[in-house]
């Protein structure tokens, strides 16, 4: 449009003024022969340029005066456009007969584009309140119909199945091509009114509502798809995409839960309490608990591929109820002790994480307890085994600690209930297990343990390390350890020094260094000697007064680190009793004030025999060596002659002779012959002795360790403990002053290391009060008072 401007001037200023146009432009026709409705006016202010001159050209432009500010106006033809006639009912027409057409599957001659812009219209009109009433009235009607066919169906479950899903379907295809047509609708209509329904779930809606006032087929819909799935579970071939559909039909219709998931899980739970009894009954566990596995995976596959997603919790917890908590206990008392004892360890890992599904870890961790505890109890207690005692519980511990590190993923408690059941079992008899596990270790790391490599032999000391942590008396180990290192350091059979030293570093890293003092004071000792050995051969004394032929080594024992050995007499021959004055004169002149002891039961030599078929040497006892000696000066000795002669008490002078004429080695012989030595018998040197080696040793009869033995070493160590608890005593009181016998009791069973009785405990404090070391209070006799 053109916008004629008049103008006018004048001296002093200029305006201009906007006109109004005569008669307004034609209106532009819309394509569907509707006019706009004409509009209010509307004023646009325009602004001339801003007359005020930049900064830069203040000093030389004069100012200038406001110019006026120039308007422009639009006036619309206020005239509204008309519709047609009967354009509402005409439209309508047309979309009741294409959603009929749709409803009916039948073609239809209209455009869908004219019907999309008939919507449209009526939209733009303000009457899409009613067009929304006819739609959902037009598809009610529809939806009522196709789910009333479906009633009094007579046909197999399968096939009703289908004919519901073909209903579902063509509802969905249909209630998306009127959406599609009537799409205005939900864009214009529906938004504005959030109380309205999109024609989506407009449709749902009255599918939902027609379907609830047919509930044969609801009913019988739910019944057919339960049946499905257990045929599933029984292994027969079904139409799983039936089964997806149908469920999502549910899920559309907002009555999947109540309608279906309930009573889907209460006969899941019906179905697995039936077969869980059954298989409990069939089958073993191992193939019990692979059936429950395979059931659980089964039922995840199901909520992935047809059940709704939110179903799969409550499913997968009724299936693990029935197969698995209901069973637990039955599955642990047939199971669990068979599959312990075979190391089926992908079995029982297969347990542990079915179990720990279901919180039961707890049950089976009871159960591994009391495994071990029986396991272990029958291994400690059964005496006529104790020789492999120790071997068996490392072997156990092995086996246990494969099974908790590739079964029970390392599971902490688990762990701590191995080590407190070996705690309980290993002293369920008080002493023995420590005085074995201290043998162990003497065999092991005794001279002659063929076979076995250092690190095999370092694996083994670690291992039996952790036996030795579980034993509570770990004083009663400390003396019979003691007492085979002895033998080992002192007649050269150790193994290995280092293998050793490394024994008594970890022992000392376990329980400190008072606990080892006396062992390592033992090496000491061994080095020492060394020394003391090769100065005595380099002395004066050794050079000048030694009778020739003979050699010896001396081991010098500090006293108070050695076992105490009971003082065996004997007569030595002439040549040793002046080698033993020389060495005790040189060693007395080097070291004033200490006093030297013979044990000559510990010693040992190394004989030159001549015998008809040639020279041997003899590697014997000192014992051993005093008794064949005899034999220089005499042919035949009776048993009484020997006896006399080299004063060896009587046992053991009959287990040395056994040895040298009844065992392997036969340099003597023996008349009337036998096993046993008697009073009567006689010995008489063997010249036609003849061995393929040329040093041989003659090994003694090893007496298995007396009542008497083991008797004096358990005194020794109850001694040792009686001095413990006295120290204890003294000290506690001396602090408290004062104290009552019960917080002194306790106290003592904090302290005190080993396992002790509070009757016990008691008697070494009446001791105390007898010594005047504490006095009972006069005024309560259960206080005890502390005597400086």
């Amino acid at each position: 449009m053109s916008l004629p401007n008049k103008r006018s001037s004048s001296s002093s200023a200029s305006t201009t003024d906007s006109s109004s146009y005569s008669s307004p432009p034609p209106m532009k026709k819309s394509k569907n022969g509707l006019h706009a409705p004409p509009s209010d006016k509307v004023a646009f202010p325009m602004d001339d340029e801003d007359p005020t001159p930049s900064a830069a050209n203040l000093s030389r432009k004069k100012a200038t005066l406001p110019q006026p500010t120039k308007k422009l106006v639009i006036k619309l033809n206020k005239a509204k456009p008309t519709l047609p006639t009967n354009f509402e009912d005409t439209t309508w027409e047309n979309l009741q007969s294409a959603i009929r057409a749709i409803f009916l599957k039948k073609p239809f001659s209209f455009d869908l584009e004219r019907l999309y812009q008939a919507v449209d219209d009526l939209c733009l009109h303000k009457l899409e309140g009613k067009l929304y009433e006819r739609i959902q009235k037009e598809c009610e009607e529809h939806i009522s119909a196709a789910l009333q066919s479906l009633v009094g169906q007579d046909t197999d479950l399968s096939v009703f199945l289908s004919l519901v899903e073909k209903c579902w379907q063509d509802f969905c295809d249909q209630m998306l091509m009127i959406r599609s047509i009537a799409l205005s609708l939900d864009r214009k209509y529906v938004i504005q009114n959030p109380n309205v329904r999109s024609l989506w779930e407009m449709g749902l809606q009255l599918f939902r509502k027609h379907l609830s006032l047919s509930p044969e087929v609801e009913q019988r819909t739910v019944t057919a798809l339960l049946i499905m799935i257990e045929k599933e579970r029984l292994a027969e071939a079904v139409n799983r995409t039936l089964l997806s559909h149908l469920l999502k039909m549910f899920t559309a219709l907002g009555i999947y839960t109540e309608s279906f998931e309930k009573p889907f899980l209460e006969c899941t739970s019906e179905f697995y309490a039936a077969e869980g009894m059954k298989y409990m009954q069939q089958y073993d566990v191992p193939e019990y608990l692979k059936h429950v596995e395979g059931r659980l995976h089964e039922e995840n596959e199901k909520c992935i591929l047809c059940i709704d997603a939110s179903t799969r919790k409550p499913l997968i917890s009724t299936v693990e109820k029935q197969l698995l908590e209901r069973h637990i206990l039955a599955i642990l008392d047939k199971g669990f002790t068979p599959l312990m004892d075979g190391r089926r360890t992908e079995d029982l890992q297969r347990m542990y994480t079915l179990f720990s599904r279901v919180s039961a870890l707890e049950s089976m961790r009871q159960a591994l307890s009391s495994y071990t505890r029986k396991t272990g109890q029958k291994i400690v207690m059964d005496e006529e085994k104790d020789k492999d005692m120790v071997q068996s519980l490392l072997d156990f511990k092995a086996s246990l600690d494969v099974v908790w590190e590739d079964s029970f993923c390392k599971n902490e408690s688990f762990g701590n209930t191995i080590k407190d059941s070996f705690e309980h079992l290993i002293n369920l008899r008080q002493n023995r297990p420590a005085e074995l596990i201290a043998k162990f270790l003497d065999e092991k790391l005794r001279a002659g343990n063929k076979g076995t490599s250092e690190e095999e032999l370092e694996s083994t000391l670690e291992k039996v390390l952790v036996l030795f942590r579980f034993i509570q008396g770990k004083d009663v180990f400390e003396a019979f350890y003691k007492k085979d290192l002895a033998k080992r350091l002192l007649l050269g059979k150790s193994a290995s020094i280092d293998a050793e030293k490394s024994m008594i570093s970890k022992l000392k890293t376990e329980c400190g260094s008072q606990f080892t003092n006396k062992l390592e004071g033992m090496f000491k000792d061994i080095e020492l000697s060394k020394e003391i050995n090769e100065s005595f051969k380099q002395s004066s004394q050794a050079r000048t007064k030694l009778p020739s032929g003979i050699e010896m080594s001396v081991h010098v024992l500090t006293t108070g680190y050695w076992p105490t050995y009971p003082p065996m007499d004997v007569k030595l021959p002439h040549e040793l009793n002046v080698y033993q004055d020389i060495f005790k004169e040189f060693y007395l002149s080097k070291y004033s004030g200490r006093r030297l002891m013979w044990q000559n039961s510990l010693g040992h030599c190394v004989l030159k025999a001549d015998f008809s078929k040639g020279k041997k040497e003899l590697a014997v006892s000192l014992f051993q060596a005093v008794v064949l000696m005899l034999f220089n000066d005499a042919m035949k000795l009776s048993f009484e002659d020997i006896k006399d002669s080299t004063g060896i008490e009587d046992k053991e002078l009959r287990r040395t002779l056994q040895s040298l004429a009844c065992g392997k080695v036969r340099v003597l012989q023996k008349y009337p012959k036998g096993r046993d030595v008697q009073d009567g018998d006689e010995f008489d040197f063997n010249d036609t002795f003849t061995a393929p080696l040329y040093r041989i040793k003659v090994n003694a009869i090893q007496m298995k360790e007396t009542v008497e033995e083991n008797t004096s070493t358990t005194e020794r160590v109850f001694q040792d403990r009686q001095y413990q608890i006295d120290a204890a005593i003294v000290r506690i009181m001396k602090t408290r002053k004062v104290l009552s016998h019960t917080l002194l009791i306790t106290e003592l069973f904090q302290q005190l290391k080993f396992p002790i009785k509070p009757a016990d405990l008691k008697k070494r404090i009446e001791s105390l009060i007898d010594r005047e070391y504490l006095e009972r209070d006069k005024t309560n006799p259960q206080i005890y008072n502390y005597l400086a």
